[in-house]
């Protein structure tokens, strides 16, 4: 199990990476293309890891997601 981060990016395409897989990332119209892609992505990422004799990495999702008011000041 691989943990994700799926997002919108500003035309709605959904966005899915694995950051415990650096560079390993796609993309769907829907979130559920997003989803098959990604798994695709994974298993494919991972195949030629093990073809080059490398290890793979822990799957560790070390992330915190702050909201910020916008401050006044920006909005000019």
């Amino acid at each position: 199990m691989r943990q994700i981060i799926l997002y919108t990016d500003e035309d709605g395409i959904w966005i899915a990476d694995v950051p415990s897989l650096p560079g390993c990332h796609t993309n769907g119209k829907t979130k559920e293309e997003a989803l098959a892609n990604i798994r695709e992505a994974i298993a494919l990422y991972i195949e030629v890891l093990l073809e080059h004799g490398e290890s793979v990495p822990e799957d560790k999702l070390n992330a915190l997601i702050v909201v910020l008011e916008e401050s006044p000041l920006a909005s000019h």
